[in-house]
């Protein structure tokens, strides 16, 4: 009796939320008698809080114990509970719950970052076709220009960024080697450029026909250019990653977690991993537990192959869990490679006035993964850009649902750039929901404006206003490696939608901060079936936090582009710690020098 006396008194004290409350309970529990006290905290953080919990949104400390949070309340109250092993955390800023990687792939990022970067502002500076081959020579003269073979790979180049409003060509490339084969890579990383050598290397030319779901192409006289689409660019991929050595794939695990947890996430996705993407990521786990979660979405291909040793778990081992399958239903808008219902509004070079771009793969094929998946039990994360593609997937769920009947599948649409109306009232009956790449909005608005979708369609890409409208808990993502996984300009770009030259792209489509970062937090934790762990700062959840230099709830929403991120929390120790306050004040002190110094 006394023991539950004391508890009780301590909880009240915590929830109370004021000194003199605490003074009093602490007081009823010593006159309640000498029960053993609960254990300290392990450690206390202490500052503003932003928990995104509906019944207390803000805080002044957090209390950890063994990776959990075990109080949240007033500065003052939780120092009460502190003992001499519990580590104080005073903070500037303000503590969030950790961010939550709607959709991105983590090996592909750590992997482009050993090649040559051809990505444009913001994320790298090639800006032109001289500036992208200047790269790609640097690259080849440089001491990791055997890492494919023989290959020269560059990644991340766009057209639509390029002054020259086009793709490389073999013949640009070959500028730099007419020996070498080369690729580089999209920034959509839908298609690709191979050089003479790297056509040869394939075996490509000009009576090479176009595979299923994918395109080669051609000039004037049907040779190929060297700019491969969808397929056709896979397997050209294909190749070039089997060339590495075995020992790199478990590198790009780490690098890719290092720039994921230097970015504030706490979670991590590897979406569309293959078996031998999963066989890094579990070796890497198992030399050591990853320092971040990581949630692997295997390929359905890959998984229907091997369904018992790439089978999806609720558990984590060492960090790592396989979540379910990724479906790869169409390609990029911008690469004009999405698969829409109305034609593009400028359709590339070479295609029909009503082109659409085109599916990867049939209804039939589609369906007959979505019945299994349902089947099974595996969760479904599904690529669709264009509605058509999105029509697809509608139409393979309501297959299914039909054949094994509704359930908390919670099956999520990739990207979502052109859902239309009736599209997210489909989702709100089948229960699935809308992870949105809302930062095209600002890379690449112009382009989907002026070139893509035109001016009427491009006003609704990514319409979260109208997914929140009908109760969507949407999620938003970067999809790195397509863009540097920054959830600060994801939030930036889903509040403003804001275009490189300044324009405002559907501005009835903004939401308010406040949802653009439960999108990135507790709403994309039930997208993993893990809001009762993750996703808020909550009594019993997990200690992930995310520091951010400001309060982003209190920022003016043209300047959340401006905040940074401080560090990264994980079950309440950090894994990332950007410069503190005393560091920065030092680094602006002026530097004496002459006498001065002497003195």
């Amino acid at each position: 009796m006394r023991r539950f006396a004391f508890r009780a008194a301590l909880r009240a004290a915590l929830v109370c939320g004021a000194l003199l409350c605490a003074g009093s309970a602490l007081a009823g529990s010593a006159l309640a008698g000498s029960a053993p006290a609960e254990p300290s905290p392990d450690s206390l953080w202490i500052g503003e809080v932003i928990t995104l919990d509906e019944n207390r949104p803000r805080a002044g400390a957090v209390a950890v114990r063994a990776g959990r949070i075990v109080a949240v309340g007033e500065a003052e109250v939780l120092a009460e509970t502190a003992g001499p092993g519990t580590r104080i955390e005073r903070f500037d800023g303000a503590l969030l719950p950790g961010f939550i990687d709607a959709h991105g792939h983590l090996w592909l990022a750590g992997m482009q970052s050993a090649f040559a970067d051809l990505k444009p502002p913001p994320d790298g500076g090639v800006g032109d076709l001289p500036s992208l081959l200047a790269v790609l020579r640097e690259w080849m003269l440089s001491e990791r220009a055997d890492i494919a073979g023989d290959w020269i790979v560059g990644m991340g180049y766009d057209d639509a960024q390029l002054a020259e409003q086009r793709h490389p060509t073999r013949e640009d490339l070959d500028a730099i080697s007419r020996d070498r084969p080369m690729l580089v890579v999209h920034q959509s990383w839908h298609l690709g450029v191979l050089n003479s050598a790297g056509l040869a290397r394939l075996g490509i030319g000009a009576d090479t026909s176009d595979p299923e779901g994918g395109h080669l192409r051609r000039d004037a006289r049907g040779v190929p250019t060297g700019v491969l689409e969808e397929r056709a660019f896979t397997t050209a991929l294909g190749p070039v990653l089997g060339a590495m050595a075995p020992a790199e794939a478990v590198g790009h695990v780490r690098r890719g977690i290092d720039l994921y947890r230097a970015n504030g996430f706490t979670t991590a996705q590897d979406g569309a991993s293959s078996g031998s993407m999963v066989a890094a990521l579990r070796a890497a786990a198992a030399r050591a537990p990853l320092p971040i979660d990581v949630t692997a979405y295997v390929s359905i291909a890959d998984l229907l192959a091997d369904p018992e040793g790439l089978a999806p778990s609720r558990s984590y081992r060492n960090g790592l869990r396989i979540a379910g399958t990724k479906l790869l239903l169409d390609g990029s808008p911008q690469g004009k490679t999405a698969w829409l219902t109305r034609p593009y509004h400028r359709v590339p070079s070479g295609r029909e006035a009503d082109y659409r771009g085109y599916a990867i793969n049939s209804d039939e094929v589609v369906n007959g993964w979505v019945d299994r998946a349902f089947a099974e039990g595996w969760p479904v994360i599904a690529h669709a850009n264009g509605d058509a593609a999105a029509d697809q997937l509608i139409g393979a769920l309501r297959f299914a649902q039909a054949r094994h009947g509704p359930g908390d599948r919670r099956t999520t649409v990739i990207h979502a750039q052109t859902l239309r109306d009736d599209q997210l009232d489909a989702l709100v009956e089948l229960d699935a929901h809308p992870s949105f790449f809302s930062a095209h909005t600002y890379y690449w608005g112009d382009w989907h404006r002026d070139s893509v979708l035109g001016p009427e369609r491009a006003d609704r890409i990514s319409p979260t206003r109208s997914a929140l409208e009908r109760g969507l808990r949407f999620t938003v993502h970067h999809d790195a490696p397509v863009i540097a996984p920054n959830p600060l300009r994801v939030i930036h770009a889903t509040v403003n939608r804001r275009t490189r030259s300044g324009d405002i792209l559907g501005p009835e489509q903004r939401v308010d901060i406040d949802t653009a970062l439960r999108a990135t937090t507790l709403w994309a934790a039930r997208q993993l079936f893990e809001e009762d762990e993750k996703g808020s700062i909550v009594v019993g959840k997990r200690a992930d936090f995310t520091l951010l230099s400001a309060d982003p709830l209190t920022t003016d929403a043209a300047a959340l582009i401006d905040l940074a991120v401080r560090g990264t929390i994980k079950d309440g120790e950090w894994v990332w710690r950007g410069p503190t306050a005393e560091d920065r004040r030092s680094a602006a002190r002026p530097v004496e020098t002459g006498d001065a110094a002497g003195r």
